[in-house]
């Protein structure tokens, strides 16, 4: 290939894949730049903005909504993540087992992650109604009172934290290409060698699903650090600020107190929150995951 050609395939390449390179640099590049330099400034949206330095992150780290955000959002994600991945591997054991209906099931616990957001949370505000709601129905079944779910500044957390358990599925679908990816060849060396059924778990089988297990660790976690949709349909991030979580917190300092310069340093703080705890966990698996050429990364 002459010089010239090579210099004519490479035209065409930017030429192709321009469309991309402008929307990225418009649509993302831009406005996560953008957004940093709003975080030194006082900016409302209407009026030019003024550069005041680190003033949005002093009053951020002493104002009290900011921490209980941090607090709301650290609960949920302690619990609700390890639940989550628990469910989803223990879904996926039973699916990967030669049962009736084996198709029917998968297929029944994916589709609730396939339901929108706000489909789902409208759905469970009615499931946890206290006077016509389906759980403290079936309580009722046991002679037990239910509580008041997402009115009560005890329980609302905790019904949100529940909800998140119904999709589930998603996880189990990831669980079971592992599952399926592990040679059968190991599991009956084992199994010749006297093993068990969890001594095979845990010495094989986990193991060898250790970077799904990993990528659904990290995944979670970054999902739990932004919710918002759960909190905004159903409590409105109370009562008594007991949903108040971290993303509902920047959505009510950008679009209901027009704060955007605000708001931004909430973001980056986010940003720079998720990007350390991934660290920290990538980090630290290494000594926890192992890969198919048989090392540790």
């Amino acid at each position: 290939m002459t010089r010239r050609e090579s210099r004519r395939q490479t035209f065409y390449m930017y030429l192709f894949i321009s469309p991309w390179i402008i929307g990225f640099l418009v649509f993302a590049l831009y406005p996560i730049l953008s957004s940093l330099y709003f975080s030194f400034t006082d900016y409302d949206i209407i009026h030019p903005p003024e550069f005041i330095g680190l003033a949005n992150y002093r009053e951020m780290f002493q104002n009290e909504l900011f921490w209980q955000s941090v607090r709301v959002t650290l609960k949920f994600t302690f619990i609700s993540v390890p639940v989550q991945l628990l469910l989803a591997l223990g879904f996926a054991l039973l699916l990967n087992q030669k049962i009736p209906l084996r198709g029917f099931f998968r297929t029944a616990m994916y589709f609730p992650s396939m339901v929108s957001g706000v489909a789902m949370s409208l759905l469970w505000y009615w499931i946890f109604n206290p006077q016509i709601g389906l759980f403290n129905y079936m309580l009722s079944w046991f002679g037990i009172r239910g509580p008041a779910w997402l009115m009560d500044p005890d329980t609302a957390l905790y019904a949100l934290i529940i909800m998140t358990f119904w999709t589930a599925g998603s996880g189990m679908i990831l669980f079971l290409a592992g599952l399926q990816g592990v040679p059968s060849s190991l599991v009956e060396a084992a199994r010749l060698d006297g093993a068990g059924r969890f001594k095979i778990f845990v010495h094989v089988v986990l193991p060898m699903i250790s970077p799904v297990l990993l990528f659904q660790l990290i995944m979670g976690i970054i999902d739990s650090f932004q919710v918002f949709t759960q909190a905004y349909v159903m409590t409105q991030g109370g009562p008594n600020y007991s949903t108040w979580f971290y993303v509902y917190n920047l959505y009510t300092s950008a679009f209901k107190e027009y704060r955007a310069g605000y708001s931004s340093a909430l973001a980056w703080v986010l940003l720079i929150a998720v990007m350390l705890c991934t660290a920290l966990i990538m980090k630290l698996s290494n000594r926890f995951v192992h890969y198919e050429g048989g090392g540790r990364r």
